[in-house]
């Protein structure tokens, strides 16, 4: 299955709770944080939602 990469590149300090909380659920913590996930309509739905904080990329 395919994999994305994603960054966080952006502080949560300031963001809303919900975006606080979906960016945890990925395993991103601190900037420069990166993690691999599956390419899921699950994990994709999470980046739709926290896109201006992280970069996602093809890994």
């Amino acid at each position: 299955m395919e994999q994305l990469k994603i960054t966080l590149v952006k502080s949560l300090i300031g963001a809303k709770k919900d975006q606080i909380a979906t960016a945890q659920s990925l395993g991103l913590k601190k900037i420069g944080d990166s993690v691999m996930q599956p390419a899921n309509p699950q994990t994709n739905g999470k980046v739709a939602k926290i896109i201006h904080l992280i970069e996602v990329s093809k890994a």
